[in-house]
């Protein structure tokens, strides 16, 4: 047998990594007994995924997905975003929802962010609506709600759709409510760095029997019947295609993981929130240092812990980050802005970007994940303060 290659994450000279996984030992239980099922998609992990789901963001319908972009294109089609229509993003995202956009031949629409914060900027949003506006897309990020309560007063007021983008935001609330149940869908990610994982996977949440049904049709190639009713409903080769969809199915083992993972999340969440209340603690008073801020509440879920290096510090963003780098210490940038991508240049217009090109050139995360220990925290603040 060949040996397997070399996991590049490990690096030797890396001692402090952004982010290690955590999978339990109840996590590995759980996969390996779903191994021996019979079938390994669309069966009873699937169901039982989706139904807990639902019931923890108290959302009428869960969908899994094979990822988050697969939860954001099926929202904009179950929602009837077409060519020609436009929907608004915001200029600091990740490249997922313009090319969700784009695979529904619809034109995003890309805006700048609000120069306090990283949500979409309410002015900007304003001025870019047109009559070809149809949806918009705001984006929890870093695990914070945006300015959801604005963007759903100008979404009524234009007889827009909102899909929410909680890739970063499984556990956080607003007003008692989960995000994502608060525009017509929500689209979650389980990419191995998110708080819960399934190594890849995703999910949309709505309280809309119409959008979930449509969902749920076009992930599976747009069949008519489920799986489990072909096996168990007529002649299992017998179904309908009324509109042709994609294969966006979610696996048994994905599943098993996630309903795993989802069970400790209120775990996972408190223990991202202290190591950030200790980065916060350690580094509030560095002159040119502007932290996230702690929240009481659970309306942040601390996804990531991305701080923004001003001028008075003395040293640029980019310094820090090689700085840091020497000293073994992994850290990186979310992400570049929509706008510095080739591929959606004639989406740009230069008005629209001036906040997020300033605040891009400035924000770093540090590492963050459930297990991080305070040597590592240390190490980190320490480098930054020396």
């Amino acid at each position: 047998m060949k040996k397997m290659k070399k996991d590049f994450f490990k690096d030797s000279s890396v001692k402090f990594p952004a982010y290690e996984p955590w999978i339990s030992s109840d996590d590995k239980r759980i996969v390996n007994k779903t191994l021996d099922q019979t079938m390994l998609t669309f069966g009873p992990q699937l169901e039982k995924f989706e139904s807990d789901f639902s019931k923890y963001t108290k959302a009428k319908y869960a969908i899994a997905v094979s990822n988050c972009t697969a939860a954001l294109h099926l929202s904009l089609k179950a929602l009837g975003i077409k060519e020609k229509d436009e929907v608004i993003i915001p200029d600091l995202t990740f490249v997922a929802d313009a090319n969700a956009i784009l695979a529904c031949n619809a034109k995003p629409i890309i805006v700048d962010i609000d120069k306090n914060n990283f949500f979409l900027s309410i002015s900007n949003l304003k001025k870019n609506i047109t009559k070809k506006t149809k949806a918009i897309i705001p984006v929890h990020i870093y695990g914070q709600v945006c300015n959801i309560d604005e963007v759903l007063d100008i979404a009524r007021t234009n007889n827009l759709k909102v899909v929410e983008d909680c890739a970063h935001a499984i556990g956080t609330f607003y007003k008692s409510k989960h995000v994502g149940t608060i525009g017509n869908t929500g689209c979650f990610s389980f990419y191995p760095t998110k708080n819960i994982t399934t190594a890849e996977g995703g999910m949309v949440i709505t309280n809309s029997k119409n959008i979930a049904d449509k969902i749920r049709n076009l992930r599976s190639h747009g069949m008519s019947k489920s799986l489990k009713r072909r096996y168990t409903d007529g002649y299992p080769w017998v179904f309908d295609i009324v509109e042709p969809g994609y294969n966006y199915r979610l696996d048994e083992i994905r599943c098993a993981l996630g309903i795993s993972q989802l069970r400790r999340v209120a775990k996972i969440n408190k223990m991202r929130k202290t190591a950030a209340s200790y980065y916060y603690s350690k580094l509030q008073n560095i002159p040119g240092i502007i932290l996230p801020d702690m929240v009481s509440d659970k309306s942040h879920s601390y996804h990531l812990y991305t701080i923004r290096v001003t001028k008075s510090f003395g040293m640029s963003r980019n310094q820090l980050f090689k700085k840091l780098k020497q000293a073994g210490i992994r850290t990186t940038v979310y992400w570049m802005p929509i706008h510095e991508f080739t591929a959606y240049n004639k989406h740009i217009k230069k008005s629209n970007i001036k906040n997020t090109s300033k605040i891009y050139d400035e924000i770093l995360s540090l590492p963050l994940f459930p297990n991080i220990s305070k040597i590592h925290q240390n190490a980190v603040i320490n480098c930054i303060k020396s």
